[in-house]
């Protein structure tokens, strides 16, 4: 009876510890990639933030089509690297993919962010590189035109008051 208890703790302990090996595995290796922001003009600066505690040693980088291969810096308190890299301003509009490098251990991270031509459009309005359009400055116009006329005619009829 004896020997079957220790048998049983033996496995049971093998067990657990066969268990552990592969979380404690996965958690050295690179987890997760973010980028932000996740849509950007070409040319602009992306921060790229990689969890794992092996992507804290040297020698662990990101790289993208979109940018060149940047060595990823610890970040004090926790197991997560990051690294600010600029967008090629060469690159295409349209997604790309982040591979991290940590330890050795690849991991991508498909369509990580979007390259747009020009500036990001933010709602109503947004910026664009593009300029004003002729119906824009036509408006424009418009209203400076309308303002100086009812500026003019109310002054006109101030003037005309005080005189009386």
């Amino acid at each position: 009876m004896r020997n079957s208890r220790a048998l049983a703790a033996v496995v049971a302990a093998g067990a657990l510890v066969g268990f552990a090996a592969p979380s404690a595995a996965a958690w050295a290796e690179p987890s997760n990639i973010v980028a932000m922001p996740s849509v950007i003009a070409r040319g602009g600066q992306l921060t790229v933030t990689v969890d794992g505690s092996s992507c804290s040693t040297p020698g662990s980088y990101v790289e993208s089509p979109a940018f060149p291969r940047t060595n990823l810096h610890h970040i004090q308190g926790g197991t997560t690297a990051s690294a600010t890299v600029k967008v090629n301003h060469n690159a295409h509009p349209g997604a790309y993919d982040i591979t991290a490098n940590c330890g050795g251990k690849p991991l991508t991270r498909p369509a990580a962010f979007t390259v747009i031509h020009g500036g990001v459009r933010g709602g109503i309005g947004g910026s664009t590189t593009s300029g004003a359009t002729r119906t824009d400055m036509a408006i424009g116009g418009a209203l400076v035109a309308a303002a100086a006329v009812g500026g003019g005619v109310f002054w006109m009829r101030r003037r005309s008051e005080s005189k009386a």
